[in-house]
């Protein structure tokens, strides 16, 4: 039989912070508003585009693996915010990466993109086509966001993980899956101006509507996440007490609770890191990981829940069984292109069209 063993890991975390306090300078908000609803309390914007960040975080995770890119089969990139969508933003990567050796394709699932692509490169290698997968999630959210829009606009933050996933005959790796999409409510989660759907020569786009239902959006990102999450531990006949560590999407700690205490899990049990960052889409579960592994939080077997919902609107929960490998073998100094601006400053000309006021 033959496994998807993680191998490595590696996260990029753009170094402009942008906080609750700093939003207040241009938004009728405040910290308590933010941190109480959502528990967020900064956010990361980025300098550089999707496949730089892309490219750093999985360079990192290719070190960890003891691996270069010339050793991969296959590139995944789960992402919502494509440099660019012909052609696709994984081939920059692997650009990037300095190889041409590897397939390459972009998978789009908001939120749960991770997930989805994680999965997928999982049935590739355990099917024989693949050998080492390169999985990457990378959003830059702040790009799409309308800063005018306060329910939506405090939410969402750049960033990127990668795993590399490789062939192995040890029972590890993901082991159950049960990934879903509730397309019937997927206009309370959307981006409508935006694609070719809309009317691009008659009515030029201003700035970008994102859609949110708050409200309606926790109340089907809780059934989607715990059921999809009870679905696995089923299959894979788990009981609470088997579980070492829930890593969910971060997008609401009020939704993570939620889920922890359906499941009655302990605090000690749950990763949360979504007061640093925000929502960064599909990047949150493996910068999760990342973070989770760094702090020492997971050992070898480990049995590790993830669980995510994002826009179509997805949902998914998946059950890994860690392997031996928690420590790298070797490890990544990122270098890149630093900016001097400030969050703020990134974001200016962003934030002027989207709260200027019509004439």
């Amino acid at each position: 039989m033959i496994y998807a063993d993680i191998t490595g890991w590696g996260k990029y975390i753009p170094p402009a912070v942008l906080t609750n306090d700093e939003l207040t300078t241009f938004m009728d908000t405040s910290d308590e508003w933010i941190s109480s609803r959502s528990g967020i309390r900064q956010r990361r914007i980025s300098h550089i585009n999707t496949a730089q960040m892309a490219t750093l975080a999985s360079k990192q995770a290719l070190a960890r693996a003891g691996l270069t890119a010339d050793d991969l089969d296959l590139i995944i990139v789960a992402t919502c915010c494509p440099d660019t969508l012909v052609p696709n933003t994984a081939s920059k990567v692997q650009e990037l990466l300095g190889t041409n050796q590897a397939a390459c394709f972009d998978l789009s699932s908001a939120c749960t993109g991770f997930l989805y692509a994680l999965q997928n490169a999982t049935a590739q290698i355990r099917s024989g086509m693949a050998k080492k997968v390169l999985v990457v999630a990378a959003e830059r959210m702040s790009w799409f966001v309308n800063w005018s829009e306060r329910s939506s606009a405090v939410l969402f933050g750049d960033g990127a993980g990668a795993v590399i996933v490789e062939a192995s005959d040890i029972e590890c790796g993901l082991l159950n899956a049960k990934l879903g999409c509730d397309s019937k409510a997927r206009d309370i989660l959307s981006v409508s101006n935006f694609g070719t759907d809309m009317d691009r020569y008659e009515n030029p786009p201003g700035p970008l509507t994102l859609d949110f239902i708050g409200p309606e959006i926790f109340k089907r990102a809780v059934r989607g996440m715990g059921g999809a999450t009870e679905t696995v531990m089923s299959e894979a006949k788990l009981n609470v007490e088997d579980i070492d560590l829930l890593i969910p999407h971060q997008a609401n700690v009020r939704i993570i609770e939620t889920i922890a205490q359906k499941l009655k899990l302990k605090d000690e049990q749950v990763m949360v890191n979504i007061q640093n960052y925000g929502n960064t889409s599909a990047a949150t579960v493996p910068i999760a990981i990342c973070e989770a592994l760094e702090s020492g939080r997971v050992k070898p077997g480990d049995n590790i829940i993830s669980a995510a919902f994002g826009a179509g609107l997805t949902w998914g929960a998946g059950f890994i069984k860690w392997g031996n490998r928690v420590t790298p073998v070797n490890d990544y100094v990122q270098q890149e292109q630093t900016s001097e601006k400030t969050a703020l400053e990134l974001l200016a000309t962003a934030i002027k069209h989207c709260t200027q006021k019509p004439a």
